[in-house]
């Protein structure tokens, strides 16, 4: 039992990638702001930030388009993914 209302959960590592996507261990299900929710099999999910998408809330690379210019990077480059042991690509 957790601190936290009861719960107990399993620590998960979420990535965010500079100008991209939140990277997400799966399998997950996200629920978007109209309440539907969307479940993903996958090992790793991109969840997308810049609402660009035409597969919401799943990332298709469309930020490469529209790029934002806030200045420096607020969050590092991604890193080599610890579970698959290959490198995150920076989507």
């Amino acid at each position: 039992m957790s601190a936290r209302g009861g719960r107990t959960s399993e620590e998960r590592e979420v990535l965010l990638c500079a100008d991209g996507p939140i990277l997400l261990p799966g399998p997950v299900t996200v629920e978007d702001e109209d309440g539907v929710k969307h479940h993903s099999e996958r090992p790793v999910v991109a969840v997308c930030r810049c609402g660009a998408t035409g597969s919401a809330p799943w990332c298709d690379g469309s930020h490469k388009l529209v790029r934002r210019d806030a200045g420096p990077r607020a969050v590092p480059r991604p890193r080599s993914g610890a579970a698959s042991g290959r490198p995150l690509e920076d989507y």
